[in-house]
């Protein structure tokens, strides 16, 4: 049976993304000089490092993100928005987008296909298993959408990649959410960054 997994990077205080987010700035103020510079400079910058956990990243066979994970557009969808990631997102495969505005399927290159859900966390959950078979399904984010899948109980494994600075504020991870009962089965320190899985016991 497939897998519903939270692979998402954080810094110490927990934070997934700072305040003001923008086309420019997809994670929002973090310090860096855009893209979420500080954020995620362990997935780019030192790339071979921790290639293992970039790799592991992009293993999911189905993803769901919430809208503001796709992009700054809110509203109606009066513009042609495609995600952050240009023409072939990193994806390859369903992405279930929750909204509360429709929007018919996006095709992109590279096998990823954008499905709008507008009938909440479970309903994009029970598409996502019959569209993942056996492969894993990844909660890709943002915040408040991995929150809302923490709460309901509907996930199975964290994978967190925490980097060594503090935000004070912006979308934060575990905000809203019960007392978590986790074990820990991997972790691993590199230069800039701290690799650490977590089972989520029942």
């Amino acid at each position: 049976m497939s897998k519903v997994i939270v692979n998402h990077t954080i810094t110490v205080d927990g934070y997934a993304a700072g305040i003001d987010q923008s086309e420019e700035r997809p994670f929002g103020e973090d310090g860096g000089d855009g893209w979420g510079d500080k954020l995620h400079a362990w997935m780019f910058g030192e790339a071979a490092e921790n290639q293992a956990e970039v790799e592991q990243m992009a293993g999911a066979r189905v993803h769901i993100m919430g809208r503001n994970m796709l992009g700054p557009v809110r509203g109606d969808w009066d513009r042609d928005w495609k995600g952050w990631w240009g023409d072939d997102p990193p994806f390859h495969g369903p992405v279930f987008v929750l909204t509360h505005h429709p929007r018919d399927p996006q095709p992109m290159e590279g096998g990823t296909t954008y499905h709008f859900v507008t009938d909440g966390i479970e309903a994009a959950l029970a598409r996502a298993r019959e569209a993942a078979g056996d492969g894993d399904i990844s909660i890709q984010g943002g915040a408040d959408t991995i929150n809302q899948y923490l709460a309901a109980g509907l996930v199975d494994e964290l994978r967190l990649h925490i980097v060594p600075f503090t935000l004070g504020r912006g979308a934060r991870l575990f905000d809203g959410v019960p007392p978590l009962k986790l074990e820990q089965v991997y972790a691993r320190t590199a230069s800039t960054v701290i690799h650490v899985t977590y089972r989520v016991l029942r």
